[in-house]
């Protein structure tokens, strides 16, 4: 097993997203998505577009808490899938490293 490997109930991933939902509602979050700024690639991305990521999946252990959301274009949400910090800025650079 994965040191970073998390076993999360079905219930458990509910409840957390039930809070996300509830937390898009807040205007804590539209002023976060307002700005209009991915943040892992840092790209201009009109606020509608936005996805809410969690920093740390919630599948890996991550909360829905102001903390650990942050606005994400869709192209880096979907890049991101399952991945912690870490391993998301390890990829980050293999793929600068690349070009």
């Amino acid at each position: 097993m994965d040191k970073f490997d998390f076993h999360i109930s079905e219930e458990d991933i509910k409840r957390e997203k039930n809070r996300a939902r509830e937390l898009r509602k807040t205007e804590w979050w539209k002023r976060r998505r307002a700005k209009g700024v991915c943040h892992y690639c840092g790209k201009e991305t009109p606020a509608g577009e936005l996805t809410m990521d969690h920093i740390v999946p919630l599948s890996r252990g991550g909360r829905s808490t102001k903390g650990n959301v942050c606005p994400a274009c869709k192209e880096c949400n979907t890049k991101k899938k399952e991945l912690l910090p870490m391993e998301w800025e390890e990829y980050l650079k293999d793929i600068r490293g690349s070009i």
